[in-house]
C-alpha cells in the first residue's frame, strides 16, 4: 500500500512538473530492424539510439497512421487520421503529393506547432515538410516560426520528370536558399542547424521538429563523407549510422546546455523500410515491407527519453501512435486540443509509466488505411486483417481480394498463427470497430460523417531561387 501511494504521489508530482522542451524526431523510411536496440541483428551501428534507448523506454506497440510519408506526416501534425482531413490521396489521386502540387495540409487545420505556440513554445522545423510546397501551405504558415529544409521528398527530382518539376530547393523559412541541394549533406546541415537553435532557445521553451531525409526513397541513400562507405550495409546502413551520429549530438548538445531533464525527445519514422532488390533496409521482426498496412510498414520504433520523468531501460508494449502526439504534447504544455474533432489520445500515463496505464486507443481501435480503403483494425493484442473483395495494391490502383485474418501481433510478432476460427467473438468486436470508423472517417467510395477538406490552390507554381 506504501508503494502505491508513493507511485500515486510521485505520479502526481510528475505531472504537475514544468512543462518541457519537446524534440520531434521522424526518419524516413527508417524500418524497426534497422536499429540495434529493436533487432540485435542488425548489421548496423547505432550506439547513440542504444543508449537513448537504455536510458528512456522503447515503445514497440507504436504505429504511423499510414504506410507512406504525406499522410503519416499530417497525422503527426493535426492528431487526425489522414482520410479524416483529406490527406490520404493527392489531388491526382498519388499516395503522397508530388512537386507543384494543388494540394496541402489545410491552413484552416490545427497543428502540433499552433498547439504548443499558445503555451508559448517557439517553434523550429528542421527537415523534410511534405505537406504542400505551395505558399499556403508551407511550415511557417502552419504554426512554425522558423523552417529549414526541403518542402517535399527527396527522390522527386528534375531529372525523374524534367518538363514537370523543379530541382529539388533547400529552403530557409518561405524562400529557396540553394537548388539544387546536395542531398549528401543533408542530415548533416539539419544536424548542425538543430544544435544552433537549441543553442539559440536554451532560455525559451521550445518545439523541435526534425524530420530527416534520410533513409530516404532513393534507391542509393545519402550519407555525409564522414559516414559514407563506412557500415556493413552498403549506402543504407552509411545513411542509418550518421541519422544515429546525428541524434547522438544533439544529445550531447541538450546535455552540454543544462537541458538534458528539462527536454522530452522521442525518436521514430515515418513508416517502414520499403522493399528493395537486394534488400538494404530491414523491418524485423515484422512481416512486410514499406507503402501498405502491413506491420512493417507500419509499426514503427519509437524511443521517449526525459531522465528523471520517463523510466529507463523500459518497455511499453500498450497500443499508441503517431495520433497521440499532438494531445500529449498539449497536455505536457498546458495547451488546448483543437476544437475540430481528432483522433489521438493523450499517452502520458504510458510516457511516465503511471500505475495501471492502458492504452487510451483500444476501446475504439486503431485503424490501418491503405490511401483511401480501410483495411485492417487492431485493439489490444488483436490485429484483424478485414475481408475485402477489392483490396488496394501498393502504392497503385491494382487490386485484389483479400481473406478475413486474425492475430495477436503483440505475442506473435510474426504473425505466424492465424487465429479466427479460435476467436470468433474477437473477430465481431473488430468488426464492429471498422464499420463505425467507416461512418465516420470513410472507406474507399463512401465519405465519413466526420470528413474535412484537404487545401487546395488553383495554377500552383515551381518554388524558385
Amino acid at each position: 500500500m506504501k508503494r502505491l501511494i508513493l507511485l500515486l504521489c510521485l505520479a502526481a508530482a510528475l505531472t504537475a512538473a514544468e512543462p518541457p522542451n519537446l524534440v520531434f524526431v521522424l526518419c524516413d523510411n527508417l524500418g524497426n530492424g534497422d536499429v540495434r536496440c529493436f533487432n540485435p541483428r542488425t548489421r548496423h551501428r547505432t550506439p547513440h539510439l542504444d543508449r537513448m534507448a537504455a536510458e528512456g523506454t522503447r515503445f514497440t506497440s507504436f504505429y504511423s497512421a499510414s504506410g507512406v510519408c504525406t499522410p503519416s506526416r499530417a497525422a503527426l501534425m493535426t492528431g487526425c487520421y489522414p482520410r479524416r482531413i483529406h490527406m490520404h490521396l493527392s489531388a491526382t489521386g498519388g499516395a503522397v503529393l508530388q512537386p507543384v502540387a494543388s494540394r496541402g495540409l489545410n491552413p484552416s487545420e490545427t497543428t502540433l506547432a499552433e498547439v504548443v505556440k499558445q503555451a508559448g513554445y517557439t517553434t523550429h522545423i528542421i527537415g523534410k515538410w511534405h505537406l504542400g510546397d505551395q505558399p499556403e501551405f508551407l511550415p511557417t504558415r502552419q504554426g512554425f516560426d522558423h523552417f529549414f529544409g526541403i518542402p517535399y521528398s527527396d527522390d522527386m527530382t528534375r531529372d525523374k520528370k524534367p518538363d514537370l518539376w523543379p530541382e529539388l530547393p533547400l529552403m530557409r523559412d518561405e524562400k529557396v536558399v540553394e537548388a539544387p541541394v546536395d542531398r549528401d549533406y543533408l542530415t548533416k546541415r539539419y544536424t548542425e542547424e538543430a544544435v544552433r537553435f537549441l543553442e539559440a532557445s536554451r532560455e525559451k521553451r521550445f518545439l523541435l521538429y526534425l524530420p530527416h531525409a534520410m533513409p530516404g526513397s532513393t534507391s542509393d541513400p545519402h550519407a555525409s563523407p564522414a559516414f559514407k562507405d563506412k557500415s556493413a550495409n552498403g549506402h543504407w546502413g552509411d545513411s542509418v549510422e550518421e541519422l544515429d551520429g546525428s541524434m547522438g549530438e544533439i544529445l550531447a548538445a541538450l546535455k552540454r546546455l543544462d537541458l538534458d531533464e528539462k527536454t522530452l525527445v522521442i525518436w521514430t519514422s515515418d513508416n517502414g523500410a520499403p522493399q528493395r532488390r537486394p534488400p538494404q533496409g530491414s523491418n524485423a521482426p515484422y512481416q512486410g515491407w514499406g507503402y501498405n498496412t502491413s506491420e512493417g510498414a507500419m509499426r514503427m520504433p519509437m524511443i521517449a527519453r526525459w531522465p528523471g520523468r520517463i523510466p529507463a531501460g523500459r518497455e511499453c508494449r500498450e497500443l499508441c501512435s503517431m495520433l497521440d502526439i499532438l494531445p500529449t504534447f498539449a497536455a505536457l504544455a498546458g495547451a488546448a486540443l483543437p476544437k475540430a474533432d481528432i483522433d489521438g489520445h493523450d499517452i502520458r500515463p504510458l510516457l511516465l509509466d503511471e500505475p495501471g496505464a492502458g492504452s487510451p486507443t483500444d476501446e475504439k481501435g486503431f485503424f490501418y488505411y491503405h490511401m483511401d480503403q480501410l483495411q485492417a483494425v487492431r485493439s489490444g493484442p488483436w490485429k484483424l486483417y478485414l475481408p475485402l473483395k477489392s483490396k488496394r495494391g501498393n502504392l497503385t490502383s491494382k487490386r485484389e481480394a483479400a481473406p478475413l485474418r486474425l492475430f495477436n501481433v503483440r505475442d506473435d510478432v510474426g504473425e505466424e498463427q492465424e487465429v479466427s476460427a479460435m476467436h470468433p467473438d474477437i473477430v465481431v468486436r473488430l468488426t464492429r470497430l471498422a464499420e463505425a470508423a467507416r461512418r465516420e472517417i470513410g472507406d474507399d467510395n463512401q465519405p465519413g460523417s466526420g470528413q474535412r477538406p484537404a487545401g487546395h490552390v488553383e495554377n500552383p507554381t515551381a518554388r524558385v531561387p
